[in-house]
């Protein structure tokens, strides 16, 4: 399908499946999943990954792939250590639990029966959350988790640090507040992908490496007629999740608003002929009829 390229944003959303994967999951693009992996493991001189290597080939940008959250962006660096990076746009139910299974399965399935446990390496699970996973503290009155967060085993008793086999790492993208006034290669990152579809050109702050390339490869210009559609089938259906939750979350509230003031209505002993009508009504009707039990203690 033909498409008017003057109608289209200079750059695509890196949060999307294509997007992401056509910056990251490529092997012309290494270097720039090689950046985002040594900035958000805080990696510094002898410990930063030289090179890696993608495991599966799922990560040539397959065009058809319209998947809202990114999972299978697999690599292993030059020392071993693998890694399942993640972009995950929605946050949906038991979401912590999906991703504790994906590292876990990663680590396990690298030998079968009969191969030695030695033959094990590292894995960590790096996820870049388009939501707050935690928008308060996980315990209460403990310290707030930050936009960047870390987590590995530790013994609960003196905080010996062990078991690192396994390990998360978590952006989560609205903690940025700093917006064009960003100071770390973090920050930088965290801008990148909260900006870049609604910059019309590259900002001073994103204009140094690798951000200018990783720009580059979201430059909507680039895209031929199928990668642009399959970008726009995939901006489609984030719509079309985001409206069905908030569908379900509306309902749920209505529901819950229909459960009180019945229970309102019980206790006003309300004729049951009229307690009928409440399935009929709007939300914004449900709260007016509520406040008006409230306020005059009968139905009209």
């Amino acid at each position: 399908m033909a498409y008017d390229e003057s109608m289209l944003p200079v750059f695509a959303d890196p949060k999307t499946d294509f997007v992401f994967k056509r910056i990251f999951g490529a092997e012309p693009n290494k270097r720039l999943l090689i950046e985002l992996l040594n900035a958000l493991l805080e990696l510094e001189g002898e410990q930063r990954i030289a090179d890696l290597t993608y495991l599966s080939p799922e990560q040539r940008v397959p065009v058809a792939e319209l998947k809202l959250s990114i999972v299978d962006v697999k690599c292993r660096d030059h020392a071993g250590r693998s890694y399942v990076v993640e972009m995950q746009i929605l946050n949906v139910e038991a979401f912590e639990k999906r991703v504790v299974y994906n590292v876990s399965k990663a680590y396990v399935m690298q030998i079968h029966g009969g191969d030695q446990y030695l033959e094990l390496s590292d894995v960590v699970g790096v996820t870049i959350c388009n939501f707050e996973l935690w928008p308060s503290p996980p315990q209460p009155g403990g310290p707030p988790v930050p936009m960047l967060s870390r987590w590995r085993m530790q013994e609960q008793s003196y905080g010996a640090l062990a078991l690192s086999q396994v390990q998360y790492v978590f952006l989560e993208l609205p903690k940025y507040t700093k917006g064009a006034a960003a100071e770390t290669t973090v920050e930088r990152w965290a801008h990148f992908f909260r900006v870049a579809e609604n910059l019309t050109l590259i900002p001073p702050e994103l204009s140094e490496e690798p951000f200018r390339t990783a720009l580059e490869q979201a430059r909507t210009a680039a895209f031929s007629s199928a990668e642009w559609d399959a970008y726009d089938r995939t901006k489609v259906a984030e719509q079309d999740a985001r409206g069905a939750i908030s569908l379900a979350v509306r309902q749920g509230l209505e529901q819950g608003l229909r459960r009180h003031i019945a229970d309102v209505c019980e206790l006003l002993a309300v004729p049951l002929e009229r307690r009928a009508a409440i399935d009929a009504m709007t939300g914004e009707q449900l709260e007016a009829l509520l406040a008006r039990l409230k306020r005059d203690r009968r139905w009209d």
